[in-house]
């Protein structure tokens, strides 16, 4: 068996088992979502505007909440995901929302293998990136799915963010920025529920910020904007501070937490 076969038959089977334990935490908020709230952020919102009528590709969905939110918001849109316990939880919310989305289970590198169609909008947000060992093969992937003319957005957790052991109880610099080497973890609880007596086995692969633009850039997408932020809109590393607008940040802000990229497919 190929390395990284293993490696991401790891990763599902431990997001099989996320899926159950998202699906009831606080963080995700279930109950909040069914009665209309939406999982989307200010960035994500602000970046993408109207999407009423047009078309979304949304990678490494999860179980679907912000596909969902975008369908809500009158996109037609198609959700993947390597999980198939979350890509058959997403169809479910789907069918109990009355929404029209559709939703595929498959490695977002074979993305292109199971859906042909091209979209007005592609998306990805939050924890994504480090699961790939090839962004290349990535960036080609959003310019397979994207009509001429149509918008790539994504918003991620800053390469820094990345360089950090959380596993210690003081947070130390272990990774290399831009380290090519796969980095294993396992740990007890998930970033939801730190609670959760669920073990993680995970591996991950950091990209710097120039190998990200690098592989849009050379899959024929334009970039429009990189913006980055010293908050996060999610409370899931060590010792954040809550701000007055909900947003949270690090004691001293050094260094970024989150980036945003929107591009275009000229």
């Amino acid at each position: 068996m190929k390395p990284q076969k293993s490696f991401f038959e790891t990763n599902k089977a431990t997001w099989n088992r996320k899926v159950k334990v998202h699906a009831k935490s606080e963080m995700y908020d279930m109950k909040a979502f069914k009665n209309g709230k939406s999982s989307l952020q200010p960035y994500e919102l602000d970046a993408l505007g109207d999407v009423s009528g047009k078309s979304l590709l949304h990678l490494q969905c999860h179980f679907g909440q912000d596909t969902l939110s975008w369908s809500r918001l009158g996109a037609k849109c198609t959700g993947i995901d390597l999980s198939d316990e979350g890509i058959n939880l997403a169809k479910q919310l789907n069918d109990e929302l009355y929404l029209n989305a559709e939703f595929v289970c498959c490695n977002v590198l074979d993305t292109s293998l199971h859906i042909t169609d091209e979209f007005d909008v592609v998306f990805t947000s939050y924890g994504v990136i480090g699961w790939l060992p090839n962004l290349k093969l990535w960036g080609q992937i959003i310019a397979e799915r994207l009509k001429t003319g149509g918008t790539f957005f994504m918003a991620e957790f800053h390469p820094i963010v990345w360089m950090f052991d959380y596993l210690e109880d003081a947070p130390t610099i272990k990774y290399g920025y831009m380290q090519e080497d796969v980095i294993y973890e396992e740990y007890e609880g998930t970033y939801a529920d730190k609670n959760s007596k669920m073990i993680s086995k995970e591996y991950a692969w950091n990209h710097g910020l120039g190998e990200i633009v690098t592989a849009l850039t050379e899959a024929g997408l334009h970039i429009e904007y990189l913006k980055e932020y010293d908050e996060s809109p999610y409370d899931v590393l060590p010792n954040l501070i809550k701000t007055n607008s909900g947003m949270f940040v690090t004691k001293n802000k050094l260094y970024p937490l989150i980036f945003t990229l929107k591009a275009k497919k000229l």
